[in-house]
């Protein structure tokens, strides 16, 4: 299903090495995330048109600080080193880095010295605004290197080799931050690479329906876990495409879910022709949840369970082999430690878990790619707006927006306030403004005063956040007028609340759920 064109990115443990993957394939270039420690024969088997090395926390003189094999720079493929990158690029072909004076972190003007095929369109002696993220700076070239830009911190804040396809930038390129970074990742794409832009979502869809019905013989069968989210909906959809019914879509309803919807995802499965396997199991779930307080172990209580009842579901067909996942290129990377320097952040339960009790082989036809991507496909499959610019909605469901023990009392609570701030959010314009929007019930009741009469009644926090990959996120500036609706609806409508309060936490330090 790849490309011929392809750019392969070392993750030497930024941040932002999933940000410059992203950005390229926003140019039309298929590119992948490898750690720093591959061989040189798997990066020759990957035959990549480019290579980019990424930031990273470490100095190159650190201990145990991230290297490389100096043949890379033998193989005749154009590099660009980014940040750590660039500084490990003049380190290992004998040039000088050491620790700055001054850092530089956050804005900083770069001053074009000399323009080549890396700064193509951008004017000599004119200074843009970039993003820097740095402790250590190039003191002294290697030879054969000359200074493309400075700033005032940093002689050598953009650096190229005389004659090799050798490029260095000791700023970000990939962060919006930076004006030009746009600019330079399609000059050395098209410029340098020669590379063409041939990774498009229309070819990813036909040649993926392609590839799954070759893979799926004509007496097999394959299943997929529902939840109603884009990624399972439109991995549905691609498997269904290529061998119809033998599809079978099972959705469990955990009794965890939003307002009314579990008749919501059925609708929309029906609608577009997919089977579905229902299976109302809240009876189950919530029996186990009881008088759990522990997020964690409410967590583990959930994915167990969905795995017992899945395993169970699915073995009352006949002649299934495999397992559709909704599994995207950011679970891949997060939920393993193959990032090099970077630390495994969370493990998904849908990377890997049900295949071992089950023994079926995976599909995962979402597998390289990331969220904006499956929502190209989902518009281009024809899915509704609702359904592709949905927010994100947390695998456990409610059980991490309700604080401490669950119990059904809670939970209609909950649901009624989430489905408030849904509404007032859609009515207002502002749903399809932030990343997350929603309700979480604390597990406190205070005094309050309803005509005559004294309260004692929950408190609804609402959580309402923007955010480009959830990464980091910060907390949005709602209208008054907006924020005083919500107060007012959920304290008179939903029974047993009788405050509403505004999380106004940044991530970081706070999470964006809760729990």
């Amino acid at each position: 299903m790849h490309p011929q064109n392809k750019v392969l990115v070392l993750d030497f443990g930024s941040q932002t090495t999933q940000l410059i993957a992203r950005r390229i394939r926003e140019l039309g270039v298929y590119s992948e995330i490898k750690p720093c420690f591959i061989s040189l024969e798997e990066i020759k088997s990957f035959s990549p048109s480019g290579i980019v090395f990424s930031g990273g926390p470490s100095s190159v003189y650190d201990k145990n600080a991230p290297l490389i094999d100096k043949e890379i720079f033998s193989l005749g493929i154009p590099i660009l080193g980014i940040c750590y990158g660039a500084q490990l690029i003049t380190y290992i072909l004998g040039g000088v880095v050491e620790k700055s004076d001054k850092r530089e972190f956050g804005p900083a003007y770069i001053e074009i010295l000399k323009t080549n095929k890396l700064f193509k369109g951008l004017k000599k002696n004119k200074k843009y605004k970039v993003w820097m993220s740095h402790s250590d700076r190039i003191e002294k070239l290697p030879e054969g290197f000359y200074a493309l830009a400075k700033t005032e911190n940093s002689p050598f804040a953009a650096i190229a080799h005389e004659t090799k396809a050798l490029y260095g930038v000791q700023f970000h390129p990939e962060v919006i931050h930076t004006e030009i970074g746009k600019k330079i990742l399609h000059n050395f794409l098209f410029e340098i690479c020669k590379c063409k832009a041939d990774w498009n979502m229309p070819s990813f869809i036909e040649e993926t329906i392609k590839y799954i019905r070759n893979l799926v013989k004509d007496e097999e069968k394959v299943i997929c876990a529902l939840s109603g989210g884009i990624d399972s909906t439109v991995t549905a959809i691609l498997v269904h495409k290529a061998i119809d019914d033998r599809l079978i879509p099972i959705f469990v309803n955990n009794g965890l879910l939003r307002k009314n919807e579990p008749e919501e995802v059925l609708d929309l499965m029906r609608s577009l022709g997919l089977k579905v396997h229902y299976v109302d199991a809240s009876s189950i779930f919530l029996s186990r949840l009881k008088g759990i307080k522990d997020p964690e172990k409410k967590r583990k209580i959930i994915g167990e369970t969905f795995i017992e009842i899945f395993e169970r579901e699915a073995q009352k067909f006949e002649n299934v082999r495999y397992l559709a996942q909704g599994t995207l290129y950011p679970d891949v990377i997060e939920s393993t430690s193959f990032r090099g320097p970077s630390a495994t952040i969370k493990t998904h339960h849908n990377v890997g878990a049900l295949p071992e009790k089950m023994n079926l082989k995976l599909i995962e036809p979402l597998r390289e790619l990331f969220k904006d991507e499956v929502r190209k496909i989902a518009e281009l499959l024809g899915l509704p707006k609702h359904i592709v610019w949905r927010q994100p909605f947390p695998g456990p469901g409610l059980a991490v927006r309700i604080i401490g023990e669950i119990d059904e009392e809670k939970l209609n609570i909950l649901r009624e306030a989430d489905a408030i701030v849904t509404e007032e959010m859609l009515k207002s314009g502002w749903y399809y403004k932030v990343w997350q929007s929603f309700a979480v019930l604390l597990p406190i009741k205070t005094v309050g005063v309803m005509g005559d009469l004294r309260t004692y009644e929950y408190v609804i926090a609402i959580r309402c956040v923007e955010s480009q990959d959830a990464m980091t996120a910060d907390w949005v500036k709602l209208p008054y007028e907006i924020l005083e609706k919500l107060s007012n609806r959920i304290i008179n409508e939903v029974k047993g609340v009788n405050r509403v309060v505004y999380d106004i936490s940044p991530k970081p330090p706070a999470t964006i759920e809760w729990e």
